[in-house]
Formats: C-alpha cells, structure tokens, sequence
C-alpha cells in the first residue's frame, strides 16, 4: 500500500471513530507502528487530524464520543486483558456497580462466573451480558435509554442510586488525565457516573492506554476518588502515557498493568518488571478512609499479592 493510500485510509478511520490507537491503524492498514505514526504526524502537519498519547483524534481540541459500534472494535485486546484484571478484584458475594461502555461489557462478562454477586447498572450491555447468570442479580437502575451506548441516563437513573451503598464501582470514560481524572463527552452520562461514584466505597477506573492524557468536556470521577486504575501497558515509545500513569500514581492512585498477547489474552511477560499475570495487584497506598499500605485484599487466598514499588514500576514503563 503507498503512503498516499494508507494517510487516506487512516483519516478515514479517525472521522468514522473519532479516536483510534496507533496500534490499531497499524493493524488495519498492515504495516508497522513506526510507519504509521509517521503518517499521523504527516496528516496532523496538514490540520487533517491530532495526534494524542498513542494514537490519533479529530483536530479542535477535545474528542467528540464515537457511538457503541465504532468503539466495539477499538483495541479489542487491550480490553479482554483490562476485564481480566478487574474482574479478579472481585469476591464471592460482592455487592457492586458497572457503569456504561464496551470495556465494562467485557468485565460483565467474566463477572458471570461470580457466585452470589450483586451488579447495579445502568448499562443495557452490562445487564444483557449478566442476563444468564444464575447466580447473579443484576439491578437495573431506571432513566431514560440513550441508544449511543445503550445507557440509562437522566434524573430517573440518578434518583434510583440514592441510598444505595455497595463496596465498588467499575467505570470507565473517554479520557483520564493525572489533573482532572476521568471525564467523558457526554453531560448525562457524566451526571449518572458521578451517582454510581457516590454509592461505592471504592471507584475502579478501566481504561485502556489510548484514554491516558485524553481529556474530555465533563469530569466524572476527580483524580483523588479514583481508588485504582487498571489499564494496559503502553507502547515502548508512548512516554507521555508512561508520564500520566507516573502522575495519577504519585496522587495515590492504585496502578493495575495488564498485559495482552496478539491473541488478547493476558501475557505475563511482556508486563511490567514486578507484576507476574493479570492477577497480581500493588499494595495499596495508604488514602483517607482506605485500606493502609501493607493490608491489600487480593482476589482472593494463594494468588501471592506481593509489595511492589508502584513508583519503580511506572518509571520502567517510561524508559522502555
């Protein structure tokens, strides 16, 4: 393919998706990571588009939402190995609640496996996914469907969170950033995510490493709510994705690297020096009102949580 073919069929995907990794051009136009962001960088010099931490958007500042369609196939793998680490989080008899979006469909998923679970949503895809779950009740909450991303918004949702307490939330967004946290483009599904934040005594951000420094119209989640952040490793050469996880991990947020094999699945090896399979989590760091360093509650007996240096960790990423 020439480069004239492959820069328009990059700005192709940018407008269909609003925002795509660079590892997925490279996958759809069959050549290397190095090549295309060399086209990217070719296409953001004639205004046609923007560059962003590992990957590319539509120019004019902050990204526009893609619909459920378009993100379905965006990063895919990176997905899969994120689900499998947050759904390891969760324990027999839990009480929780998944807000709207495609990596949360794949974490409702794996949750079907959890015996005696409670899942309070407002996402369609999340209940359908739990629906032949036996041994798990799914609640859904009431609002008004926005057929985008199959979400309940609206007064009628917020309404239904109130009183409700349970012991995690699982959210995810379009950007997060070390200054203003999770945020998304959407006004009334930012409303009814800052609703499940406020049942949940701990919030679990999912986002895969394209989102990292991305920051969008309406914050969600502040940076010093979010407990932990599960997300994948990002390219060699992304520092700017390794210097936001430096930054989210020095205002104490909990910093879970999965890691993803070309046939999705988790790959011990290619994660951080310290983190040995989707499994292993860093200690806690010591926040008003949480667990103190030194007693993190793994997933669960004989799955060897041991204390790692978050700060050593995120630091390899940035020198790779």
């Amino acid at each position: 393919m020439f480069a004239a073919e492959r820069r328009q069929l990059i700005l192709e995907m940018v407008r269909a998706n609003g925002a795509v990794s660079l590892r997925e051009l490279a996958r759809v136009v069959q050549t290397s990571e190095v090549t295309v962001r060399r086209d990217v960088r070719a296409l953001e010099a004639e205004g046609l588009l923007d560059r962003r931490h590992g990957g590319a958007v539509l120019p004019g500042g902050f990204t526009r939402e893609s619909g459920f369609p378009q993100k379905s196939h965006l990063a895919t793998a990176e997905k899969t190995a994120i689900a499998d680490v947050a759904a390891s989080l969760v324990e027999e008899g839990e009480a929780i609640v998944v807000g709207a979006g495609t990596t949360t469909q794949e974490l409702a998923r794996r949750l079907a496996r959890v015996p005696g679970l409670t899942v309070v949503t407002n996402s369609l895809l999340v209940a359908q996914a739990l629906a032949h779950a036996n041994r798990v009740e799914v609640v859904m909450t009431g609002g008004t469907l926005r057929g985008s991303n199959y979400a309940l918004v609206g007064s009628g949702a917020e309404q239904s969170l109130q009183g409700l307490r349970v012991s995690r939330a699982f959210l995810s967004g379009s950007g997060l950033t070390a200054e203003r946290g999770l945020s998304t483009s959407n006004m009334l599904s930012a409303s009814v995510d800052r609703a499940l934040v406020q049942a949940a005594a701990e919030v679990v951000v999912l986002a895969d490493h394209t989102k990292l420094g991305t920051d969008t119209m309406f914050q969600t989640v502040p940076t010093d709510v979010i407990t932990r952040l599960v997300t994948d490793e990002p390219p060699p050469h992304d520092e700017r994705a390794a210097t936001e996880l430096q930054a989210l991990a020095d205002q104490g947020v909990q910093i879970a690297v999965a890691g993803t094999g070309q046939s999705g699945v988790p790959a011990p090896e290619q994660l951080p020096p310290g983190v040995r399979g989707r499994r292993e989590m860093p200690l806690p760091v010591q926040r008003g009102g949480r667990m103190p360093a030194g007693q993190f509650r793994g997933p669960g007996p004989g799955l060897g949580a041991e204390p790692l240096e978050r700060t050593a960790r995120v630091a390899d990423l940035r020198r790779r």
